[in-house]
């Protein structure tokens, strides 16, 4: 008999909270959906973006990953090895002034986190595009490995992920505004 892993298990766990929240609840619509195996290096990842319902200006995407060290010692019982999963957030929207904007979305995503993690933001722009407009991709890393006893978290989570799109929502607007 097939035994799922703590990836299969938690993937399957964010799926219903976020497809809940896109079918059932009408908060937001699922983007994108990736589900991948890595056969290079034998290395699993699921990746669900999505944005607030009828909204286009700011995705989340949440990115669930485990590596081969993490599968083997899940799979073999590995003594000492806790079996988990790496978990990142990622929100990716356009910002016109990134010297300005960039402090204030870290002041807001510090208030909705707290200190636990810290935000890294990543800026790009199209070369020759006018008006200037640059991509930021913000970065959430749990600095831990996650499993199955956070499974009650992801609603949370969840939530917290929503407030974050509302919040750079602002951000996202000010990309917008004329001059």
């Amino acid at each position: 008999m097939f035994d799922p892993t703590v990836f299969e298990n938690l993937k399957v766990a964010f799926e219903n909270e976020l497809y809940d929240l896109d079918n059932l609840d009408r908060a937001i619509d699922i983007a994108n959906r990736t589900d991948r195996l890595d056969m290079a290096v034998m290395a699993r990842e699921f990746a669900l973006q999505f944005r607030l319902a009828g909204r286009t200006d700011v995705t989340a995407e949440l990115r669930l990953r485990a590596t081969l060290a993490d599968l083997a010692a899940e799979i073999l019982e590995t003594e000492g090895a806790s079996p988990g999963c790496s978990l990142q957030l990622r929100f990716h929207l356009q910002v016109s002034e990134p010297d300005a904007q960039c402090g204030l979305i870290e002041e807001a995503l510090r208030r909705i986190w707290q200190p636990e993690l810290t935000p890294k933001q990543t800026i790009s722009r199209v070369y020759g595009q006018e008006p200037i407009v640059h991509t930021n991709r913000i970065e959430l890393d749990f600095n831990r490995q996650i499993n199955e006893e956070q499974m009650e978290d992801i609603p949370e989570l969840a939530r917290h992920m929503l407030q974050t799109l509302k919040e750079l929502r602002t951000f996202a607007a000010w990309a917008r505004m004329p001059e």
